[in-house]
């Protein structure tokens, strides 16, 4: 047991190397994170300005750049819980569905009459024929509008159902239907939510479901939790309609199938549009920040070729009206078409500032939310507080490393001071891995970190009180040392794996700082039985060939 094949030992010590290499990033954080982030600039097509060159000098090229990101707790930054409004989603549905519903019944007006929407809640329709006796056909040819479900929850059902309430028809989404557009909502707003994050460039950020309606986000690195709900809190919904008429009366009567929406740009004044997006957000496939024929901020804009057909189609019969882009229920502007605009593309103008432009082309990209979003709890951490927290961090592993330290040293000698050496390469291992799988690191992780200083020395300590037991059976120490590790093995793995199950059971059960602990804890695992039976084993076998000692201390 104490020889070691040549490959096994370059095994072991090219590892140790590879996990100290791959953790020295770590010790210059703020100029390898320069380095980074330079380099993640240049790749995206910024100029190479002098400041750029000179973060991207700040690390050399030739050696990995891989660190650990710094949680929220630890990085200071934004913390938001929102609920997603699928009320909005449950009531827009209905809207798309009362043209069908209508010129369904219309079909049938011998028999049932005429008919009349009436208000509702959220996800109902309810619709009151002049002749109640016939309702029974009213109710078949609404029924006859259900599409069948394509999920899980509601295989063989159908997306809508009717009844008869007096001489009303009521028509609501089924259950099965409520549960899939909660499902589809909520991965909606989680997918658009990372997107616009994602194109302001943060920093690892926890994006994760709560519940059926609730979206928990955490952002290291942002100033405030405002800016990050400035990001995130905006629907950004986009759309183009016709235009019926203009009005400085916000009270001006509307016909049916039209909406007065005010303008953006002239206080005072209203649209009356026609309820019927031609057009939507969702066609959208690009908007950049730009500059109009004066000079003045602009938002370009470009549509998917479904889009772009229908775009075209409509400015080719309607050469001379006056076409209304309206974001999030406000008219931008109202441009008259001159000609056909076959090509897709377009410009909103508007009385925006540069940061306005850059910061709206973010949110059409992403795409709109699918519905409203409510802030439930908002919470900013400040630098200061995140670097107090890394303070403590620091003094906490300082502290229970100089301890086991001291207590291996004094307990074991020689032996305890080999322990040590594999303790230190174990937190390097523990840092280069966390780095190489590019793991979030927070102040549960720094915790998980210190238990693992505490228990990456039982191995160890295992180890040396079996050789001590076999040094007083009056074995020989090489006989000793052998022994020692063949009949702690079981144990060391024993012990181990269950700790090691548990961690993984908290990764899969937990979330946020719970999974920062489980991944520290679980790494810090496999480290210590690394270093324990493998590095101090070889450490101990190296100097036991050189020295060829009578007999030990341990």
């Amino acid at each position: 047991m104490l020889q070691f094949a040549l490959w096994k030992k370059i095994l072991v010590w090219g590892l140790c190397v590879a996990g100290i290499v791959a953790a020295l990033p770590n010790g210059f954080y703020s100029r390898v994170e320069r380095h980074n982030d330079a380099a993640q600039m240049l790749e995206a097509g910024s100029a190479a300005t002098p400041q750029l060159e000179s973060d991207l000098s700040s690390w050399p090229s030739w050696l990995p750049s891989m660190i650990v990101n710094l949680g929220l707790d630890l990085r200071g930054g934004a913390h938001l819980l929102a609920e997603v409004e699928v009320n909005d989603v449950y009531a827009e549905r209905m809207d798309g569905m009362w043209p069908d519903i209508r010129d369904a019944l219309r079909q049938r007006r011998g028999a049932i009459g005429t008919i009349r929407r009436q208000p509702a809640e959220p996800g109902e329709l309810i619709v009151r024929v002049s002749q109640p006796e016939n309702i029974s056909e009213a109710v078949d040819a609404v029924r006859a509008l259900a599409r069948p479900l394509v999920s899980l929850t509601g295989a063989g059902g159908s997306d809508i159902e009717a009844e008869a309430v007096g001489d009303t028809v009521v028509v609501r989404l089924s259950e099965a239907e409520i549960q899939a557009t909660d499902e589809r909502t909520l991965r909606q707003s989680l997918e658009i939510i990372r997107r616009r994050i994602d194109e302001v460039g943060t920093r690892e950020p926890s994006i994760q479901r709560q519940g059926s309606r609730r979206i928990l986000i955490q952002v290291p690195g942002i100033g405030s939790a405002e800016e990050l709900k400035e990001i995130i809190g905006t629907t950004a919904r986009l759309t183009f309609h016709p235009v019926v008429t203009r009005t400085s009366d916000r009270d001006s009567t509307i016909g049916p199938r039209e909406i007065l929406l005010p303008s953006l740009d002239e206080p005072g004044q209203y649209y009356v549009l026609e309820t019927s997006a031609v057009v939507g957000g969702e066609d959208l496939t690009d908007a950049q920040p730009g500059f109009d024929q004066n000079g003045l901020p602009a938002v370009t804009f470009r549509f998917n070729p479904s889009g772009a057909r229908r775009f075209g189609d409509y400015t080719a019969v309607n050469i001379g009206s006056p076409f209304a882009i309206v974001l999030d229920g406000e008219v931008v502007s109202a441009p008259v078409i001159q000609a056909h605009i076959s090509g897709g593309s377009g410009i909103i103008t508007g009385r925006f500032s540069v940061e306005e432009s850059t910061h709206l082309a973010v949110l059409l990209r992403a795409g709109a939310l699918p519905a409203r979003m409510t802030f439930l709890e908002e919470r900013t951490v400040g630098p200061e507080l995140g670097q107090d927290s890394i303070d403590a961090g620091q003094i906490a592993c300082v502290l229970a490393f100089g301890a086991v330290l001291v207590f291996m040293a004094l307990s074991y000698g020689l032996f305890g001071l080999f322990a040590n050496v594999a303790l230190i390469l174990n937190i390097a291992l523990i840092f280069g891995l966390l780095s190489v799988i590019g793991a979030t690191l927070t102040l549960p992780g720094i915790a998980g970190i210190v238990l693992t200083i505490g228990m990456a020395v039982d191995a160890n300590v295992l180890v040396f009180e079996r050789i001590r037991e076999e040094m007083k059976a009056a074995k020989g120490p090489a006989r000793a040392i052998e022994l020692g590790y063949e009949r702690a093995l079981s144990a060391i793995l024993d012990a181990n794996f269950t700790t090691l199950i548990a961690a993984v059971i908290l990764f899969a059960m937990g979330s946020g700082p719970v999974r920062g602990f489980s991944v520290t804890l679980g790494i810090g695992i496999v480290t210590s039985v690394f270093t324990a039976v493998f590095v101090t084993r070889l450490m101990i076998a190296t100097w036991f060939a050189w020295r060829r000692p009578k007999s030990i201390v341990v």
